[in-house]
């Protein structure tokens, strides 16, 4: 991978909607290259989708509950967690899953509509698969930021912005 590549990731990872001709100006490349770089990332699976960061707070309609699962597994000869982590990202309520280093094998974040939709999911589906040792369930009090994007409670932002 070169630097333009590395360059036009990082710009679209912070802008998924800048515009090719955008991008190209940036990068010092031509929109047709520009466009063949993504198209080429796009099919090798680097880049996987696009996405916006929405503070669903400001839709009172459509408010969720967030937890985030810490899981103890057994892990399987031969496949190790792979085998577990591919049943539980299946769930719908899944939102992220990792492995991690520590205390806990696998961070679950899932969403669902009340307290109890998420204490339901662990007790009858996350809790049930056999390699599951354990849980510790953490539910989401208030977002501060989430990739990179800070949240704010409508006030002005205060940030402090240093330019060359």
């Amino acid at each position: 991978m070169d630097g333009k590549e590395l360059e036009i990731l990082q710009l679209i990872e912070q802008n998924a909607r800048m515009s090719a001709e955008t991008l190209a100006k940036m990068v010092d490349l031509t929109v047709a290259e520009t466009e063949e770089i993504i198209k080429e990332l796009e099919e090798q699976k680097v880049i996987l989708g696009y996405s916006a960061v929405i503070d669903w707070t400001k839709i009172t309609e459509t408010e969720t509950v967030t937890a985030m699962i810490d899981v103890k597994v057994t892990p399987k000869r031969g496949v190790g967690f792979d085998d577990v982590a591919e049943r539980i990202y299946r769930f719908p309520e899944v939102r992220a899953l990792y492995l991690m280093s520590g205390a806990y094998d696998l961070a679950v974040v899932i969403e669902g509509k009340t307290m109890q939709e998420v204490a339901k999911f662990v007790s009858q589906k996350l809790s049930t698969i056999d390699s599951v040792i354990s849980t510790t369930t953490h539910f989401q009090l208030k977002k501060y930021k989430h990739d990179g994007v800070v949240f704010s409670d409508g006030e002005e932002d205060q940030r402090i912005v240093i330019t060359p």
